[in-house]
């Protein structure tokens, strides 16, 4: 199937010309696939395409694609919410999270990290639409929580990811995004150091990029859509 292929080279050109629309250097955007509920064969059409960071949103799913796919380099990132009881099983086999949103996650995720792994690299999850529905801390703590969060061990903080109500319109799509980078130039201003964005998908993530964003989360754009 070379869809996955195309719509692969679709969506990194599209990344490209923003990175030159809004003049941010070229290569500074990652992607992201959002990989959830697809089969790891879709996973391993799009490795040989060229996509090596593959994002999970449920353990037991992830785990039995890791299986499968063993014999490849993915980098894998959690990033969905994080319950209590899967933590020890996200800290054994994720390069990256991206939905810590409170300190007991972390530091279940800081004790559970494999002594012999490199360290957890983890974003905040930050609640930038006050959606009650929504994960994500509220920006009000955050700062505690990035402080406390920096100083576990056998985590590395980068940044911050959010997941914004979604809304029309390039520049009201911007919003939360520029709100984000706000956080994170604060965070940074603080001393910590913080170099990730996690921010836009399939629908707004031109708007995130416009707005600072390092790592892009696609799936649909990706995959098509869900199975």
């Amino acid at each position: 199937m070379p869809e996955i292929q195309d719509r692969l080279q679709q969506i990194l050109a599209r990344i490209a010309k923003s990175e030159q629309q809004f003049m941010r250097p070229h290569g500074s955007v990652g992607l992201v696939a959002v990989s959830k509920t697809q089969p790891a064969e879709a996973l391993a059409r799009a490795f040989v395409a060229g996509q090596k960071r593959f994002g999970e949103s449920y353990v037991q799913e992830a785990l039995e694609k890791m299986e499968a796919l063993q014999d490849l380099a993915i980098e894998w990132h959690f990033i969905g919410p994080i319950q209590s009881n899967k933590t020890r099983a996200i800290a054994g086999h994720f390069a990256w999270v991206h939905s810590v949103d409170r300190l007991k996650i972390a530091q279940r995720l800081s004790e559970q990290r494999p002594d012999n792994m490199p360290a957890l690299q983890v974003l905040i999850q930050v609640n930038t639409s006050a959606e009650t529905s929504k994960s994500g801390c509220d920006p009000q703590e955050l700062p505690d929580l990035a402080e406390a969060v920096s100083s576990l061990p056998r985590l590395q903080l980068r940044g911050l990811m959010t997941i914004p109500a979604p809304c029309e319109g390039f520049e009201q799509q911007r919003v939360p995004f520029r709100a984000l980078h706000g956080y994170l130039q604060q965070l940074q201003a603080r001393g910590l150091a913080l170099d990730t964005l996690s921010m836009g998908m399939s629908d707004d993530f031109e708007a995130a990029i416009a707005e600072g964003a390092t790592l892009v989360r696609l799936g649909s754009a990706l995959f098509g859509p869900r199975q």
